[in-house]
């Protein structure tokens, strides 16, 4: 899996493999994707924070999800400084990678045909992330 050097997480993919179950090293580390519709956040739409499946970095808001209607959870912006975006050929197409800056995990793909005004729709596997729902201050 080609990514930038060095990433402040590092793990053996001993590590890796013990710590994620197959599907999430599959997504996460092999750059592989889940099947549309099938991933739990797809439909999600608590207020909360998404975190990097791999290593919990904080990637996107509730706030910016939206129902993109791909099969994918979609978010129109991630928080700043959390993403890597990676030139991807793969598919004989250019695609934009996003990869969490904290430990490379593969998220998914970032798109520039978003309906909100950033124009972005990141395009992510449900088992590359977490969810933390947002405390309701009373």
């Amino acid at each position: 899996m080609k990514r930038k050097n060095s990433y402040p997480i590092k793990k053996s993919e001993r590590d890796w493999k013990a710590q994620l179950s197959e599907e999430e090293y599959r997504i996460l580390r092999e750059k592989g994707t889940e099947l549309p519709f099938t991933g739990k956040y797809n439909d999600h739409y608590q207020k909360g924070t998404y975190f990097c499946k791999g290593c919990g970095e904080a990637l996107y808001r509730s706030e910016s999800k939206f129902d993109s209607k791909c099969g994918w959870p979609s978010y129109d912006c991630a928080i700043k400084g959390s993403l890597e975006e990676i030139p991807d050929n793969s598919l004989g197409i250019i695609r934009t990678e996003i990869v969490c800056s904290k430990c490379g995990g593969h998220q998914g793909h970032v798109f520039n045909d978003g309906p909100t005004s950033t124009g972005l729709r990141y395009c992510v596997n449900s088992a590359s992330i977490s969810f933390k729902k947002s405390r309701i201050k009373s």
